[in-house]
């Protein structure tokens, strides 16, 4: 008869776990593993206390302070180490669960849980205080976190970059340790690590272009904000809106935390700013001689993955815009985006001090994704748009801007009617400002650059103005309009204006051909060779434009049914679509910025040259205010 194996005691089974889990002995037994590290000092103190060389829950903490305190070359560093932990806990949870005995393995899970959690609070500790315990790891002069790569190997797919693998190398993430270490813990603990962590996304994502991995850094900034402590911790981020006296639009889009996501993008920028892989050279050179199947498959692959940018950003926003603690950070950062790159309207712009077209034709897209839910075929959100906005509003610079059809004096006149007990003292002008004020007509576009006037006060224009609370529909329209006033419409007039240069070009090409042709000279060649490479280049961002904004009739869309609601709006501040007009313009209407009507008009005009950009959209609306 075969003797029976004898039972181990529930203090046995815990011994055994916790020696597995922690790779550390009481007892030097000349372990193979030289992984595991005996703990003679440790050993010698519990025998002192009269207790057995045994590891329990009761010792578990003291045991790792030990591990991770003392000096073992051969053992594995601090965070590597406590990762393993987790991971060997959760396998030996795993074991667990085929325990027949329900109180000896109900006793083992509650051990084994309390191992996963003291794994993470010390990685935890670990990371917010780098030099509290010794770290002999070879990469630790790299300053990025330890932790990122295990988001990323959370977060990542089969291909997260242009015909490249997105898998990180190295060890894997353990299951659900991700989860435990951002929910179960404080905001004072965490912020260190997650500001951390949102700088190194910044930095893994600048100057990326379309075709390079953004996906995963995208990805795991919406992980880290999905925990209400990571939302928190990116708006209190002091990149979240950078601070200075420099302070500009490209300053913004290069250093905030969320400007190099928005950068990405095809379309040409500054050789500073440039952007990897080149997408011009990688997708469109030799363009002439490619063929036409090769061209499509280009467009289709920036489509692609500028839409999944779009999608991912937009719910980046979208998140942040839903949780009440960090909604008004949002609307700051946007609208400070906007104020600081408002001289994008103006026909020249300086690179170096704006943010770049691929940023704003971006932000344009992700605008529009939030207009959305008000951009229904009724437009039955259309009340919630408030006027008075333009004016008393103190997050977007809108006073500035040349009015439809009214001067500055007069819309400072109607304002003043409006408030008659202003506490500012602004309606008392010297007669040198009356005069400035009489001179500042609706001429142009933009902010108007000269002396003092009503419109382009910081003040909110009444004392309890300021404290006037606009709905998101309004915010956000207003903030739109503005967004593709300074992006998609401008990149609009820049490939109008590319397309002109690359005609120039082939023209004068063509006359250096005839010339060479009747009198060849050594200098003609190299002029042809140069505006042949001119017109190379120039056809390379022209495709970029096109794979962008002309092949994307979704965002052609969107753009049309948002300034569908923009002509039924300003209509609605007329009396609606009715004749006669009224006999005097109203001051509302008057007073609204010009380019929101230009803007309709100019989106229209060009969609009408593309194929199929007006298809499923009512252009009723459109044809009636030109009517009118």
């Amino acid at each position: 008869m075969a003797t029976q194996k004898p039972q181990r005691s529930p203090a046995e089974i815990e011994d055994i776990i916790l020696r597995k889990t922690f790779l550390v002995s009481l007892t030097d037994s000349m372990e193979n593993d030289s992984r595991i590290v005996y703990l003679e000092m440790t050993a010698a103190e519990i025998l002192s206390e009269g207790k057995e060389l045994r590891l329990s829950r009761d010792l578990m903490e003291r045991v790792l302070i030990d591990r991770l305190s003392g000096h073992f070359p051969s053992a594995e560093p601090p965070f590597p180490y406590l990762i393993g932990c987790y991971r060997r806990a959760y396998d030996e949870g795993k074991k667990i669960t085929s325990m027949k005995d329900k109180a000896v393995r109900s006793e083992m899970e509650s051990v084994v849980k309390q191992a996963k959690k003291l794994a993470v609070s010390y990685c935890r500790i670990h990371l917010g205080n780098p030099d509290m315990f010794p770290n002999w790891d070879a990469n630790k002069s790299n300053n990025v976190s330890p932790l990122l790569p295990l988001v990323f190997s959370e977060v990542s797919s089969s291909v997260d970059g242009f015909g490249g693998s997105g898998r990180t190398g190295g060890i894997g993430c353990p299951p659900g340790f991700l989860e435990e270490f951002f929910r179960d813990s404080d905001f004072d603990s965490l912020d260190p690590i997650l500001k951390q962590l949102y700088e190194d996304l910044r930095g893994n994502v600048l100057k990326v272009s379309a075709l390079g991995n953004f996906q995963q850094p995208l990805r795991a900034l919406l992980f880290f904000i999905s925990f209400p402590i990571g939302a928190k911790s990116l708006v209190n981020h002091p990149w979240w809106i950078p601070k200075g006296a420099y302070l500009n639009g490209r300053v913004i889009e290069m250093t905030s935390i969320l400007g190099p996501f928005f950068h990405v993008s095809p379309l040409p920028d500054h050789t500073i700013f440039k952007s990897e892989p080149d997408v011009g050279q990688q997708c469109f050179s030799e363009a002439l001689t490619r063929r036409s199947a090769d061209l499509l498959s280009s467009f289709t692959t920036i489509k692609t993955v500028m839409n999944n940018l779009y999608d991912g950003l937009t719910e980046v926003l979208l998140c942040l815009l839903k949780n009440t603690e960090t909604r008004e950070n949002v609307l700051e950062y946007l609208a400070e985006v906007v104020n600081k790159n408002s001289s994008r309207a103006h026909i020249q712009v300086n690179p170096i001090s704006c943010a770049s077209s691929g940023m704003f034709v971006n932000l344009s897209a992700i605008m529009l994704r939030l207009c959305e839910p008000f951009l229904d075929a009724n437009l039955t959100k259309r009340d919630k748009i408030d006027p008075k906005y333009v004016f008393y509003n103190t997050r977007l610079d809108l006073r500035g801007l040349t009015a439809l059809h009214a001067s500055s004096e007069e819309v400072a006149e109607w304002l003043n009617k409006d408030n008659p007990g202003r506490s500012d003292g602004s309606r008392q002008y010297s007669d040198g400002e009356n005069r400035l004020l009489q001179s500042q007509e609706a001429t142009s576009s933009g902010n108007y650059a000269g002396g003092p006037s009503l419109l382009q006060s910081n003040k909110p224009m009444s004392s309890c103005s300021g404290k006037a609370k606009y709905p998101f529909i309004c915010e956000c329209f207003f903030m739109t309009a503005r967004v593709l006033n300074l992006g998609l419409l401008k990149a609009f007039s820049d490939f109008k204006h590319l397309v002109q240069d690359i005609s120039r070009c082939e023209d004068s090409l063509s006359t250096l051909k005839t010339m060479q042709g009747q009198a060849p000279s050594p200098q003609l060649e190299l002029d042809i060779a140069r505006l042949e490479k001119e017109i190379e280049l120039y056809s390379q961002e022209k495709l970029c434009y096109e794979a962008q904004i002309l092949r994307d009739g979704g965002l052609l869309q969107h753009a049309l049914s948002f300034y569908r609601l923009m002509v039924a709006w300003l209509v609605g501040l007329v009396g609606g679509f009715k004749m006669p007009l009224p006999s005097t313009c109203p001051m509302e209407f008057a007073c609204m910025p010009e380019h929101f009507m230009e803007d309709a008009m100019e989106l229209l005009i060009f969609a009408s040259q593309i194929p199929k950009a007006f298809d499923g959209i009512l252009l009723d609306d459109f044809m009636n205010f030109i009517i009118m």
